[in-house]
């Protein structure tokens, strides 16, 4: 798939916002923790890129009902779906001057197409030292998703069937868009809002 940019800035990718609010305190003392001068974009990309996918639980497999949003509640709480953690991976890696972006599905929400639809995050990485963009989904790996860090061929949490009205959304955007930040903002129970009003498409 070719990606698109919404900017043709990369600087626009490493903007701090509400959602990614990288010079909150306690990404700042996880920052120094899980980085290092001597590491490069690719190094710092795969570890916090695994840190996002193993250390933050999804709130669906852990039938956990707190709704997260900013970067720093994410981090705190140790919790969120998957807009959630891409807020924190893209704080994590723009603190480092690294350009990240956002990235979207639409995905059936369960296993089969009467189930219904959602869309689904995950962000795209700009490696300067590779000169590419790479996308990364650190929804969190479980039976049956296998996300790897990867910079050839992408290794997501889901592939997308076209057949059943599934897509991959080719725009890498600079915030989070507006439908994911309204869904987190107006519920109160994650689990409800997971089943019931997840955007079904952008």
């Amino acid at each position: 798939m070719n990606m698109i940019c919404e900017s043709e800035k990369l600087d626009d990718y490493l903007l701090e916002l509400n959602e990614v609010n990288y010079s909150n305190p306690i990404i700042g003392a996880k920052v120094d923790e899980l980085f290092n001068p001597s590491q490069t974009d690719i190094e710092k990309a795969k570890v916090a890129f695994e840190f996002v996918r193993d250390e933050i639980s999804h709130s669906w497999d852990i039938q956990g009902k707190r709704i997260t949003c900013n970067a720093s509640d994410v981090l705190a709480y140790k919790e969120g779906i998957c807009y959630a953690k891409s807020n924190l991976l893209a704080s994590l890696l723009r603190s480092q001057g690294i350009p990240t972006g956002f990235c979207y599905q639409r995905l059936m929400l369960f296993d089969t197409p009467e189930k219904g639809y959602c869309i689904h995050a995950l962000n795209a990485v700009f490696l300067k030292s590779l000169n590419k963009w790479v996308r990364l989904d650190a929804r969190g790996n479980k039976k049956g998703i296998d996300a790897q860090f990867s910079i050839d061929e992408e290794k997501l949490a889901f592939p997308t069937h076209e057949e059943l009205d599934e897509k991959d959304y080719p725009l890498i955007y600079v915030k989070p868009h507006p439908k994911t930040i309204a869904v987190l903002e107006e519920h109160s129970d994650a689990l409800e809002m997971y089943k019931h009003h997840l955007p079904e498409s952008l």
